[in-house]
């Protein structure tokens, strides 16, 4: 809830499993065209959601797609039979309508696996977001539901395999409240931006979500092993990219979670024993996993080829880009860690008064990089300037730069 808000939820609770739910279940190309039609027929804005099987399966796409409109009602869409999205999208960007706002809880979860179907919005209501820039202290849907709506949701299906088939009765219905409950969590969260006079700033961060282009492919994903810093010699790195790269193959494959077939923990013990033979390779308690004794032979394989191979990984490379780690600063940069420091109390105190976290304020790192290298002279619109050029929206710049500016003076 937001800091100065009372600590009882302003309505009687209501349990989610005392209200009716009601949805219709879409499985095919020609139900979703009748679907389509009748969410065009509704009016305002539109609630999306989609459920992963992440963890399940290999990739991150979307294995449930709901949607509420009023006047229409709810409708989950099944991905795995449905082969055109097309009528829906064109539906929910209909022009007559100026493209309707879509209402996510949390947009960049889900951005990615929609876009992948085509569905793309047109202008968005982020109710995750949202809540962050109006200063509730708990921005899970589950607990602003429950402070705005005075309905407590059930989340005991958040982290199921949505993959699976047919899908329970009781998922379908946890799916359909997360959505049907939106447009109301979305004029609630609205009224608060309107009293906290935050329209400037939350059409502008749900912009930037929106717009905002994924993350290029890691080059060497298999450096990204939880763990893998206890790997110290290149021949255990090499020994650990030959498993990686075994297991992905097998997830791929097998459609699985690449984690459920061989924790990242498993691939370090591994590389760290250098095992001299596959029975060696068995012994390790700490091998487990679904496939550890399953896959023990293409496991073996691949340690085999880590161990013989000459193309032995070196240290990560450095990113051009990348700053000295900041904690680091006070040692080796006083001058720096001095800048940091004073411009992260004064900020801190400026996201307090704005009723928001820091990080929703200004992102940390474009701080942290203004403060190891700012401009000369360190003037209020030198740091607007370079905030921008680091990504930073106009509402940052405008209230961040002259606080910045203030805090640099005495260290520069």
């Amino acid at each position: 809830m937001m800091a100065d808000s009372a600590s009882e939820p302003a309505h009687e609770v209501i349990d989610q499993r005392d209200l009716p739910s009601e949805w219709t279940l879409v499985t095919d190309d020609a139900a979703l065209a009748a679907a389509a039609a009748a969410l065009q027929g509704g009016h305002g804005p539109v609630g999306v959601d989609a459920e992963r099987a992440s963890g399940f399966r290999y990739g991150a796409e979307a294995y449930l797609v709901q949607v509420h409109r009023r006047g229409a009602g709810t409708y989950l869409f099944d991905p795995i039979d449905i082969t055109n999205f097309a009528p829906l999208a064109a539906a929910l960007a209909d022009d007559s309508i100026g493209g309707e706002e879509w209402i996510i809880h949390s947009a960049s979860q889900d951005l990615a696996c929609l876009a992948e179907l085509g569905l793309v919005p047109e202008r968005l209501f982020d109710t995750e977001l949202a809540a962050r820039l109006l200063g509730f202290d708990r921005v899970g849907l589950g607990s602003i539901v429950e402070e705005l709506l005075g309905i407590r949701l059930h989340k005991a299906h958040s982290a199921a395999d949505w993959s699976r088939r047919p899908l329970p009765v009781d998922w379908l219905d946890y799916a359909a409240f997360d959505v049907s409950l939106l447009p109301d969590l979305r004029d609630a969260l609205a009224a608060e931006v309107e009293q906290q006079q935050k329209w400037d700033i939350v059409t502008q961060e749900f912009e930037a979500t929106r717009t905002r282009e994924p993350k290029p492919a890691a080059p060497e994903p298999w450096r990204r092993l939880s763990g893998g810093n206890r790997l110290k010699s290149r021949r255990e790195l090499a020994i650990a990219r030959e498993l990686w790269i075994a297991r992905d193959e097998l997830a791929q494959q097998r459609d699985v979670g690449p984690g459920r077939l061989l924790p990242d923990a498993s691939i370090v013990v591994a590389a760290q024993a250098q095992p001299r033979s596959a029975g060696h390779l068995a012994s390790l308690s700490d091998f487990r996993g679904r496939a550890s004794r399953t896959e023990l032979e293409r496991w073996w394989r691949a340690v085999l080829r880590g161990k013989t191979t000459e193309d032995l990984p070196g240290p990560r490379e450095r990113n051009p880009d990348a700053i000295p780690h900041h904690r680091n600063w006070a040692q080796r940069f006083p001058d720096a860690a001095a800048r940091l420091t004073a411009a992260r109390d004064a900020l801190t105190e400026a996201a307090e008064q704005h009723r928001m976290p820091l990080e929703n304020l200004l992102t940390p790192d474009y701080l942290r990089r203004v403060a190891w290298e700012p401009p000369r002279p360190a003037t209020a619109d030198a740091i607007a300037q370079q905030l921008t050029e680091l990504g930073a929206r106009p509402w940052q710049t405008v209230i961040t730069a002259p606080i910045i500016a203030a805090a640099f003076v005495d260290h520069i």
